[in-house]
């Protein structure tokens, strides 16, 4: 039982981490056209991350019960999660550290798949690879493939593609305005655009440590673990399984947590999103949030837990391609892109040593 108390603790490490790791990523545009300052946008992030994390369980669902072998999972509940979780906080800090925006949406999926793939001995069978919903339309399809790998190509391309084209429909539309109304009205809208993709963040990012924390409650369940609860631990017999709605003290609390490392911020990864890809205005700030904040709704709306870190870097590329091909700043997307790259396979291969380690095999 202590074990499993101390998993949900790490996977609330993991939450509070992931907020100023990843609000970072949802507050650098504003900040770095001067539209807001670090601790206004904080504070304005802070908020809407927990509205946000209170929206919608697609998310959830789908890490809880739609990307790894349950059964294999049960085997040792506690030590695979918290081996998962633990391969995800050291990705995290080590390119917070380098300020390098990677992915905790990855970086968590990523651990949880090579502590799987440990807990089974090594068998790859272990992850979900891809499977239909049985009673559910052809579209509604669960697994690694459907839920992580196209989201992980697609949401990229989603957000350069339509952060140029809305830069560009932007350009057209003001292109007989003068240059100081444009200033003054996008940064009014960029407050907007801000809140969109701080409320964006919270109900996509906030969603996967529900649905590690669900995981691990179904998993403790199914193993008879949550029978030697005491009576002032009763809650957490109300771990739903694979249909039916997040508890919500989960949801509550995940959403708080994150909340809270919001207000902590990530200066280094907003000075390397803010400034150093390319230098953003008001309205590149505006067309590079409110982009990269569809494109995570709509992931949402899907249950596709999709890496914030990617829509908004994207966008902000697609941004600047827009305003000038030769404004990008090549050497810097270029780190970005090998951690985006890494981190998968650098947190499955962290989860899997951890898990190897702790059962001594």
């Amino acid at each position: 039982m202590a074990l499993l108390l101390t998993v949900i603790l790490v996977a609330l490490v993991f939450e509070y981490i992931n907020g100023f790791h990843d609000t970072a990523n949802s507050i650098a545009t504003v900040v770095s056209t001067k539209v807001l300052t670090p601790r206004s946008a904080i504070g304005l992030a802070s908020i809407t991350n927990l509205l946000g994390a209170l929206w919608g369980t697609a998310v959830a669902k789908t890490i809880s019960s739609g990307l790894v072998d349950g059964k294999v999972v049960e085997t040792a509940p506690e030590i695979i999660i918290a081996s998962a979780l633990l391969g995800g906080i050291i990705w995290n800090l080590l390119t917070w550290w380098f300020g390098l925006p990677s992915s905790s949406s990855h970086a968590l999926i990523g651990g949880l798949c090579g502590a799987v793939v440990a807990g089974a001995h090594g068998n790859f069978g272990a992850i979900i690879w891809t499977k239909v919903k049985v009673g559910a339309p052809w579209f509604k399809w669960d697994g690694v493939y459907h839920k992580v790998i196209i989201p992980m190509v697609s949401s990229p391309v989603a957000g350069f593609v339509i952060g140029m084209v809305f830069t560009t429909l932007l350009f057209a539309l003001v292109r007989t305005w003068r240059p100081a109304i444009v200033s003054r009205f996008f940064g009014k809208a960029q407050i907007v655009s801000a809140a969109y993709m701080g409320f964006s963040h919270g109900s996509n990012d906030a969603q996967k440590t529900m649905g590690i924390i669900c995981l691990a409650l179904i998993a403790a369940t199914k193993a008879g673990t949550l029978k030697e609860a005491p009576g002032w631990l009763e809650f957490l017999r109300t771990a739903p399984d694979a249909v039916n709605a997040i508890p919500i003290w989960i949801k509550v609390t995940c959403a708080v947590v994150m909340s809270a490392g919001t207000a902590a911020g990530g200066w280094k990864i907003i000075k390397t999103m803010g400034h150093k890809m390319v230098k953003l205005q008001p309205i590149h700030g505006f067309a590079a949030e409110t982009t990269a904040a569809t494109v995570l709704m709509a992931a949402q709306s899907l249950g596709m837990p999709v890496s914030t870190t990617h829509a908004i870097s994207t966008s902000i590329m697609g941004v600047g391609f827009a305003k000038r091909p030769g404004a990008l700043n090549m050497p810097v997307i270029q780190r970005i892109l090998m951690a985006w790259v890494l981190t998968l396979p650098a947190t499955a291969l962290l989860g899997y040593l951890i898990t190897r380690l702790w059962l001594g095999i």
